[in-house]
């Protein structure tokens, strides 16, 4: 099952969401890549990562098939409080796999070979139920992306009437910022 919608603004207001598991790192150390960089560049500012993560309208995400066969789709995603929330319907491939296998990578960034910044992140995702959390995440999802992509809250699951999505939280386990122009590859562990 698909949900209709479309992107919308880049949400403004943050909404806060409540903690189950600790937060990553909120400063982590950036390491540079001189293999993969420019001479003289400098590593891209974790606030300029944090930053794309929350404004990126589109992401994409890469699970495990059952079989071991890499997946990838496009999908819209918040950003809150050093994790990602993404929705999807019960039966669709992504949480098919999820439901099997948590690693993920989530990705979003600029189609340009000499500007702005791509970002990676590596971690594992896991349903959220609660109803604090759905709440607040559904909330962000209509500020975000407008009201096509407005929520309801159900039992243990987000609402549409399109039906009901699961609720997945990706917590990141390290993450990268490939800079264009200069060209600068930073890693940043959070665990």
């Amino acid at each position: 099952m698909s949900f209709r919608g479309g992107a919308g603004p880049p949400g403004a207001r943050n909404v806060r969401l409540p903690r189950r598991y600790p937060v990553p790192v909120s400063e982590p150390a950036a390491t540079l890549a001189p293999e993969y960089s420019q001479p003289g560049a400098r590593p891209t500012p974790w606030g300029t990562v944090v930053e794309l993560l929350r404004t990126a309208e589109t992401y994409w995400l890469s699970t495990v098939r059952p079989d071991g066969r890499p997946h990838v789709t496009p999908l819209l995603a918040i950003w809150r409080d050093g994790r990602a929330y993404l929705a999807t319907g019960a039966e669709e491939r992504k949480a098919r796999n999820l439901a099997d296998n948590p690693a993920v990578v989530l990705t979003t960034g600029r189609n340009s070979l000499s500007e702005g910044v791509d970002v990676v992140v590596e971690g594992g995702a896991a349903r959220v139920v609660e109803p604090a959390v759905l709440r607040a995440v559904a909330d962000a999802y209509a500020e975000k992306y407008g009201s096509d992509w407005a929520f309801g809250v159900g039992e243990g699951v987000l609402t549409q009437e399109a039906g009901e999505a699961l609720l997945f939280e990706i917590v990141p386990s390290r993450v990268f910022g490939f800079a264009k122009g200069e060209y600068a590859q930073t890693r940043y562990d959070l665990r």
